[in-house]
Formats: C-alpha cells, structure tokens, sequence
C-alpha cells in the first residue's frame, strides 16, 4: 500500500473514531406510501443502524401550513432520538396547490384542503406505522404520536382512531371540538397548552384569527377540555391534581388505572408555538423557555407502552 493511501486510511480511522457513538450512523430518509389515491411523503431519522433490539417510534406532526422539515427544526426530536435511541418519523400533510409547502392534517374541523377534502390522513398514519413496525424494526407496542396546533389536532384523532396502534399521544398547542367518539381502548395522553395563545386560546370557541376559513365554524373546547376527554376515555378518576412545579408553569395529573395516564401543562407565558423549541415560522410567536416540551414529551412516552 502507497504511503498516500496508509495516510488516507489513518485519517478515517481517525475520523470514525472521534465520531460521538450516539450519532454516527444517523440517518435521514424520504420515503412514500401510495394511499387513497395519493402518493404520502415522510422522512426517518434512524439514529443507528443496525440496532438489534426493537425501537420506540415517536412520529412528529408539523402543524398547518407547515412541513415535515418545519417539524424536525422547531422540535428537536432527531436530536433526542440521537441520545435516547428511538426512530423518529414526520410525515407530510397535504395540500391542494403544493407539493410540501401549506400542508395541512384532516382533523374533522381542521384544517383547510385536508380537511374540505376529506383526506385520509388516519389510513396514511396506519400505513406509516405498518411499514415502520415491518421495515425498521419498531416495537409495535412503543409507537407514539405527537403535533403541534393542527398536527395536535391529528395526535388526538389518531388516539381516538388508532388506539390498537398508538401507545400515548402529547398534543402541544391543540385542542378538541367536543364531538370525539371514545376510543376503544385506552391511550394515555400529555397535553400541552399556553397560556397566552391567542391561535388556540384556553377558553376555546370559534377560531377569529386570520385562518379562520381553514377551519370549519366549529368551536373548540376550553383547553381543559382534553384532559377531560381523556381521563373519561382512560376510566381515570375525574378530577386532576393540581400543581405548579414553577412560577411559569401548573401541571394537573389525573389517578388513571392500568398506566394510562393523563396529565395536562399551561405554560402561563407560553403562545402558540413549541415550548423549548424553535419558531414553527417567521412571524410565529416566540417559544415559551419555561418548559422543554421534547423532552417533557420523551419521558412520557418512556414510561407507556400499548
């Protein structure tokens, strides 16, 4: 061997070897699903490759008007993926006009072409969840679901929908229209709101935003609303316990039976963006540092299996 090629050799040995173990086989991925008609993009970030045991799937829904790449830089969850070990997945909504800009989720009231077109965005994130659990070796058992604004919207709907699929969700910034069927079985749920929203504001009603066409007239719940819903969903006991862990922060847990739990958080300074996270969009409001809604999010998810 040329004294080039043993200096070349040195310096990748090197180079692999000053790599950090947790991401030095990670790994980004566009893949489709033909469904209902239409071809559904999402992207896999692996954090190893070649992990023998099966791994947590933490699928990550971009809110309205936003994108799978939205959702991987306001949240951070491939970076948590990267230290915890877990597959984390951001599918595509859709859109009438373009092919991943203005993108939306079929949340019964919301949200603009998904929902006035109906799509089947439960079929697409079955299918998604089958090709993970078959493909990537996803424990079918540890699959979890999370979004923000709309894409909360669609973590509920996937829980009431897919309960035999999906082991807890974390809607951040969403709520619910009070019309929701209770899921089969039980799933638990962590909710997250803010407390100066004025897109999804606490006391609920009728969206007056700018957007308000992409939504349908229907009034949403007060936020407390979904704790609610879940807890009855969950046979949990009815009323929560309260605590403020800090000045910026109340929490209330609910005593569910069998480990599906429920608790809800108001960031007190929070608006309508990803707490601990970046801006989902420029004129976005600015994200709330009191609480590290990803990692509050993982922990959750940790402790819950289906």
């Amino acid at each position: 061997m040329s004294v080039r090629r043993i200096a070349l050799a040195a310096l990748i040995v090197a180079i692999a070897s000053a790599a950090p173990l947790s991401g030095a086989f990670a790994s980004d991925e566009w893949r489709s699903i033909g469904h209902d008609g239409m071809e559904r993009r999402f992207l896999i970030h692996t954090p190893e490759a070649g992990a023998s045991a099966l791994r947590a799937a933490v699928i990550v829904l971009h809110g309205g008007g936003g994108n799978a790449e939205n959702a991987v830089r306001m949240t951070g969850f491939s970076e948590k993926a990267d230290k915890e070990g877990f597959i984390a997945v951001y599918p595509n909504g859709s859109s009438k006009r373009f092919d991943d800009k203005l993108l939306t989720w079929n949340a019964r009231h919301c949200c603009a072409a998904a929902m006035k077109q109906n799509v089947d965005d439960v079929g697409f994130i079955s299918a998604l969840i089958d090709e993970v659990v078959e493909r990537d070796g996803v424990d079918p058992g540890r699959v979890y679901v999370t979004g923000m604004s709309n894409g909360a919207m669609m973590a509920h709907r996937l829980g009431v929908a897919l309960p035999d699929k999906v082991a807890a969700i974390a809607p951040v910034v969403g709520g619910l229209f009070g019309d929701e069927k209770v899921p089969a079985t039980p799933v638990a749920a962590l909710i997250i709101n803010g407390g100066e929203d004025e897109m999804v504001p606490l006391a609920g009603g009728v969206h007056q935003g700018r957007r308000a066409r992409a939504w349908d007239g229907a009034p949403l719940e007060p936020a407390a609303y979904q704790g609610a819903f879940w807890a009855r969903a969950n046979d949990c006991a009815p009323t929560p316990l309260m605590e403020e862990p800090s000045p910026e922060l109340v929490r209330w847990t609910y005593q569910c039976p069998g480990g599906a739990d429920v608790v809800r958080y108001v960031v007190k300074d929070g608006g309508h963006a990803w707490p601990g996270g970046e801006k989902g969009r420029r004129a976005g409001d600015k994200p709330s540092e009191s609480l590290d809604a990803t990692d509050v999010i993982w922990r959750f998810f940790n402790t819950h299996r289906r």
